[in-house]
């Protein structure tokens, strides 16, 4: 309770408009059919169990309120977790650590991104994921700097922020970025965005 509403309070200070808070999996999904919020922030593991009921939130938000982002926290890094909401629905969904949030500007650039129906994952997440490539991954097929940037793109990093990570052109990014796409067997659409399949192709690697 402490830790939720001093974030509430982070939050609010922050210029976030706070609609409610939630103790447990069943209120927090009456209060998003409630509300209808742009985004709902869930602990992964909510009472009463404390195991996955907050995964379970999200995955029943995303289906009955499309139009509300969700952004997932947990205490220990468990990239099965991000693999299981990611393979659903990408857009709109965010996977942080919660010791990333101490940082509230974080929080807040999350929020704004999800909302924006981007996807973002804690970077920690995925580098562990990219540590993990099998042998068969399509991943195995890409340069190290594309790898680099398939994982800045995982963090939901756009091209230029991505650029000025790397110290490169952002023209530079873009082709490498096409070449990427084509090792993958990513073709362009423009029913499909190809960063968030890129990504799922990373998690599912």
């Amino acid at each position: 309770m402490l830790v939720r509403s001093g974030l509430a309070r982070l939050l609010a200070d922050a210029g976030v408009q706070v609609v409610g808070e939630a103790e447990d999996a069943g209120e927090l999904l009456r209060l998003v059919a409630l509300e209808a919020p742009d985004v709902a922030i869930v602990d992964i593991r909510m009472p009463p169990g404390h195991k996955d009921e907050g995964l379970v939130a999200a995955r029943q938000i995303r289906q009955q309120q499309p139009g509300t982002a969700v952004v997932l926290l947990s205490q220990h890094l468990e990239p099965r977790y991000a693999q299981r909401l990611l393979a659903d629905q990408p857009a709109g969904l965010g996977y942080l650590l919660k010791e990333r949030v101490s940082d509230i500007a974080v929080l807040v650039d999350a929020l704004r991104r999800v909302v924006d129906r981007e996807c973002v994952l804690d970077p920690t997440i995925v580098a562990r994921l990219m540590q993990r490539r099998r042998p068969d991954s399509p991943l195995t097929q890409l340069t190290s700097r594309e790898r680099e940037i398939l994982a800045l793109m995982a963090e939901g990093r756009s091209n230029s922020a991505i650029a000025t990570e790397l110290t490169i052109s952002e023209r530079t990014v873009e082709a490498a970025s096409a070449a990427m796409f084509r090792k993958l067997g990513l073709e362009p659409s423009a029913d499909v965005n190809r960063r968030v399949l890129a990504v799922l192709t990373a998690l599912r690697g």
